[in-house]
């Protein structure tokens, strides 16, 4: 997967959580952003990947995600090891 693909659906997901209220202010809460944080950073990489963090932490966030723009629960996993973050890290 491309990064700019992985964007794409993090952007969805962020999406997602901003509509609603309920997850947005979980999502501040985790996070520590401000609202005018997250509107300034939005597209950033890195603030996506925090988002798609957001969405697995959880399964039924993640779940209702899912259903609402219709991917496979997988997919959200596979698209965070392609932001910024993601990388499997392996320590030996």
């Amino acid at each position: 997967m491309k990064p700019e693909q992985a964007e794409i659906i993090a952007i969805q997901a962020l999406g997602h959580i901003a509509g609603d209220d309920e997850l947005l202010f979980a999502f501040f809460d985790i996070t520590g952003l401000a609202p005018d944080d997250l509107r300034a950073r939005a597209g950033e990489p890195e603030i996506l990947g925090g988002v798609l963090d957001f969405l697995l932490m959880d399964e039924a966030r993640l779940l209702a995600f899912c259903d609402a723009v219709d991917l496979r629960p997988e997919l959200p996993g596979i698209v965070r090891k392609v932001l910024p973050g993601g990388e499997e890290v392996h320590w030996t």
